[in-house]
């Protein structure tokens, strides 16, 4: 079974948008756990849109699975999750205004950067995973670095399914044997649903974990948050 965490940043937008606590997102964090999530995700950014860093201490405190929290690490996001010890800690290279995730890290020239990071993330007992383009060059310095996972930026994947799902899931194909050989583990996100979600799992038998939010927020005002949760925890089996 892979594991399903869930990004909330969706659910703290609609409660920020009235400048409320409806929704709560601790109860909706709780209940997804409960509707069977494996793990919550968070992406705290600059301008706090979504996600709050007064959210992080409450969450980590209430999530009873896995807490991964994702984000550019600048000194106050390191202070942040230094401070809070999520489970996981995804590296995401995302400029400070930047609307959504749509690249992964280049690891040949940030190598230096991140080198660092990586290490105090582990020495404080934080899973390090690194958002990563499929690029068998940029995994083997994910490796060098120290990190635990990666983490594949499915946006390419998702675009080109419903064009060939074959030829959209190539290039992730092609790194496996890298990602083998260097003993990473792999995550991945972002455009996954349930669409191709499933067809996406059978062809990574290593896969560990898939991080959604986007599309199960979406999903979930048809089909109800419950209902949808385990319809992707289906197409995980």
């Amino acid at each position: 079974m892979v594991n399903l965490s869930v990004n909330i940043n969706k659910i703290a937008l609609i409660r920020n948008s009235r400048g409320s606590n409806y929704p709560n997102i601790l109860q909706v964090a709780k209940d997804c756990e409960r509707f069977g999530a494996d793990g919550i995700t968070v992406h705290p950014r600059p301008d706090e849109r979504h996600i709050k860093f007064s959210d992080l201490i409450p969450l980590k405190n209430i999530v009873q699975t896995e807490f991964n929290i994702e984000g550019y690490p600048s000194d106050f996001f390191m202070q942040q999750v230094l401070t809070v010890k999520p489970h996981q800690c995804t590296l995401v290279p995302d400029a400070t205004d930047q609307l959504t995730s749509d690249h992964g890290w280049d690891t040949v020239t940030h190598f230096d950067f991140l080198k660092d990071i990586v290490a105090t993330l582990k020495q404080n007992g934080i899973r390090t995973s690194l958002f990563i383009d499929p690029d068998n060059q940029l995994i083997e310095n994910a490796a060098k670095l120290g990190a635990d996972r990666i983490e594949y930026y499915t946006g390419p994947y998702a675009k080109n399914y419903s064009i060939d799902r074959n030829i959209a899931i190539q290039p992730i194909l092609d790194t496996l044997k890298t990602v083998q050989e260097t003993d990473l583990e792999i995550n991945s996100g972002h455009d996954l649903n349930l669409e191709n979600l499933a067809f996406f799992k059978q062809q990574i038998p290593t896969l560990k974990e898939v991080s959604i939010g986007h599309a199960i927020v979406c999903d979930s005002i048809y089909l109800g948050l419950e209902n949808t949760i385990r319809m992707y925890k289906q197409r995980l089996q």
